[in-house]
């Protein structure tokens, strides 16, 4: 990981300033956004640290979809400044906020973007999301739009989800992967919160140490 402490420090500020103006967080939660939102994000470049080689970012184009504020876009593109972040959301305030938070952080790798799933008209190396929908409704926004894998984060019961995703779509086991975040951190919040990795082909099996 590359960010520094002084990097969500500002990103903590910027998000307190923005809250204010627009609600993106909760207002009973922003005493909680470095937790709760941004390390939350940050569970997906554990995940890669954990699963993938190193740089495996590097050059690559990442959608994160229904970004909200920025997240997890935001946090991931101040840990890989080497690959390019679009952030798309149908709420234009909330791009708003995302897009002041992105400059005011200086991050030149993330552009935003006030659209729907539907109208992303390219395709990507990589799809983030968080809690954005159900897995099911998700997976046919960006089926034919990415080129390695689909990164959500999620939590409940998404063992069901995954059920659910390869019965009706036909995706074999070898191409879902479930994480815990609470592997990584052991707080309450995380109980049962995961990353769930949707492979566009079959999921290389864990870096060994």
């Amino acid at each position: 990981m590359r960010s520094t402490e002084a990097d969500f420090a500002r990103a903590v500020e910027l998000y307190r300033e923005w809250n204010g103006r627009i609600n993106v967080v909760s207002r009973k939660d922003i005493d909680n956004i470095y937790a709760h939102h941004i390390l939350h994000s940050l569970a997906i470049a554990r995940y890669l640290e954990l699963h993938y080689p190193d740089g495996v970012l590097d050059g690559a184009s990442v959608l994160d979809l229904g970004t909200g504020g920025g997240f997890p876009g935001i946090p991931l593109a101040v840990e890989y400044p080497e690959a390019k972040f679009t952030l798309c959301d149908s709420i234009g305030k909330k791009v708003r906020v995302a897009a002041a938070v992105a400059e005011g952080l200086g991050l030149k790798n993330v552009e935003c973007v006030n659209a729907r799933a539907e109208a992303m008209g390219r395709n990507f190396d990589w799809v983030v999301t968080r809690a954005v929908a159900s897995l099911e409704d998700l997976y046919p926004w960006v089926k034919g739009r990415f080129n390695r894998s689909i990164l959500c984060l999620k939590g409940g019961d998404v063992r069901q989800e995954t059920a659910v995703l390869e019965r009706r779509f036909g995706i074999q086991p070898g191409r879902i992967r479930v994480w815990s975040i609470e592997n990584w951190l052991n707080d309450e919040y995380f109980k049962e919160k995961f990353v769930i990795e949707i492979g566009k082909s079959y999921l290389c099996p864990p870096k060994s140490d």
